[in-house]
């Protein structure tokens, strides 16, 4: 049998470690400040008028020090980065007729690959694997047999999925589409002429002079991306609105091929968008659900095998479709950590980034073989919402850092009622955590995603305010049944 009372006494050290470090001017400071104050009640009003006599003030000095520190202040307010919020965010919701269950999928894959019986069986080994649940949705054209990736049928999925975001978030937040100065539109593997943004600017009649942007074969990751980029723009338009929406569509990218390494897509991705606004105005601080705290972006696109590890090519037969490599996983991992490397030192409290130090010299020093420390990023995060890219990812991430099975609940669940939505899975992920009614003032909340190229990148919120759980969204209809026990393997 463990040792339970000596679990319990070293974590009670490490929690009192903890405490002590990360307070350590309050210690430092609170005896100087008790020593002051003893000194001063020690001396009695005639001594304290006399100290203060005897200080000589002259008047230019007294105005030159104002000055001084006024100046100082402005600059700092001036050059101090404007706060982004994010006033708010709707995810789309399929409707029921698109949805795909087990048997469906399986049905619709025998008979388009019925002459290849050992494509069916790998896919329908991966569904049993995926993590994926009986509710997830693919556009109309997948519904046919063989399927109909046309551009028509592409851009009715476009309009559906963006359109049906766009028009929820306009219904939270009250703001008017002309008030709207920036547009940035994601979709990796859809661009077509006119862009995705074109088509919303021409649908809600935007300004002329709006500042929009299409970003496309990004990946997973671009959600984080078109976020970033919207940030460096309201650093330099004052009082702006920013508009984004991230998406995949589905409907051009089937795979009718026989690659394993292909057919992965197939089994994996659903139908999915989200819209998310965001400003620096200061009126908007009061009601904005969360303050962008940091974002941080790594490419791993030096390297060859990271380059090649997702990858739209032809195959043998000349059918086109996205290549995904078996050392995926082991490349998001570098990435993963490249990123955690940058991210550590902005987010971790002072006791977590002293035992990593000390830990990093003693291996460098005393022995090479003593076990990395890996930071404990629950100190620094509540949530965390970890792309749901496929159960694996999701449990790599798990491991390596050291996050309970509450911690990936929001990313699990989403993967299982939504699929992998691409980009737009992160703001499903966070939606499920505010309709759990766990998102209070204060929390801070980590997104990871991974993608093509090969990119991790990740954002830190912080809650402008307790969140109140809402009656509509993607999970409105479902949350009373989530969490829901997902075996490993689901026999069909």
């Amino acid at each position: 049998m463990p040792n339970f009372s000596t679990s319990v006494k070293l974590k009670y050290v490490k929690l009192g470690y903890q405490y002590l470090v990360n307070h350590i001017l309050t210690f430092l400071l609170i005896p100087i400040m008790v020593g002051v104050l003893i000194e001063l009640l020690s001396l009695g009003p005639d001594q304290i008028f006399e100290i203060w006599s005897s200080l000589h003030f002259n008047l230019l000095q007294v105005l030159c020090s104002s000055f001084f520190i006024i100046f100082i202040a402005t600059v700092y307010f001036m050059s101090k980065p404007r706060s982004i919020y994010l006033v708010d965010y709707a995810c789309f919701k399929p409707p029921v007729t698109c949805r795909v269950p087990f048997a469906t999928f399986m049905e619709h894959s025998r008979l388009i690959n019925r002459d290849n019986p050992k494509s069916v069986e790998f896919q329908m080994r991966i569904l049993e694997r995926s993590g994926l649940g009986e509710e997830t949705c693919l556009p109309p054209a997948s519904h046919y047999i063989p399927p109909k990736p046309t551009m028509e049928a592409a851009r009715c999925e476009a309009e559906l999925v963006i359109f049906s975001a766009i028009d929820d978030l306009l219904k939270k937040t009250g703001i008017k589409t002309k008030d709207i100065d920036i547009l940035i539109v994601n979709c990796s593997l859809f661009s077509p002429t006119p862009s995705l943004s074109a088509m919303v600017i021409n649908k809600y009649k935007l300004r002329s002079n709006i500042r929009s942007f299409n970003l496309s074969g990004m990946g997973c990751s671009a959600g984080l991306i078109s976020i970033d980029l919207a940030r460096d723009l309201l650093q330099v338009h004052p009082n702006s609105y920013a508009l984004v929406i991230s998406t995949e569509i589905i409907t051009p990218n089937y795979y009718s091929g026989n690659q394993r390494a292909m057919l992965l897509p197939n089994c994996l991705f659903r139908m999915g968008a989200a819209a998310i606004l965001l400003s620096n105005r200061r009126r908007e601080r009061r009601r904005a659900k969360y303050r962008l705290v940091h974002l941080v972006r790594t490419h791993k696109g030096a390297d060859d095998k990271a380059y090649r590890c997702v990858y739209e090519e032809e195959d043998p037969q000349g059918k086109v479709g996205i290549s995904l490599s078996k050392d995926l996983m082991v490349i998001a991992g570098e990435a993963l950590k490249s990123n955690i490397t940058t991210i550590g030192p902005l987010v971790l409290p002072a006791s977590e980034q002293l035992l990593f130090l000390f830990t990093l010299i003693g291996r460098k020093i005393f022995n090479p073989k003593w076990k990395p420390y890996i930071p404990d990023f629950k100190e620094a995060f509540e949530h965390f919402c970890i792309h749901a890219g496929g159960r694996a990812v999701i449990d790599e991430l798990q491991k390596n850092l050291q996050l309970s099975s509450e911690h990936v609940e929001a990313s699990r669940m989403t993967l299982h009622r939504f699929g992998n939505t691409s980009s737009s899975s992160l703001w499903y992920e966070m939606s499920y955590i505010e309709a759990k009614g766990r998102m209070k003032k204060g929390n801070r909340v980590w997104q990871i995603a991974f993608g093509s190229g090969f990119k991790c990148n990740s954002a830190v919120w912080k809650c402008n305010r307790t969140i109140t759980t809402p009656t509509d969204g993607p999970w409105a209809d479902c949350i009373d049944r989530y969490p829901v026990y997902i075996p490993e393997i689901v026999k069909l």
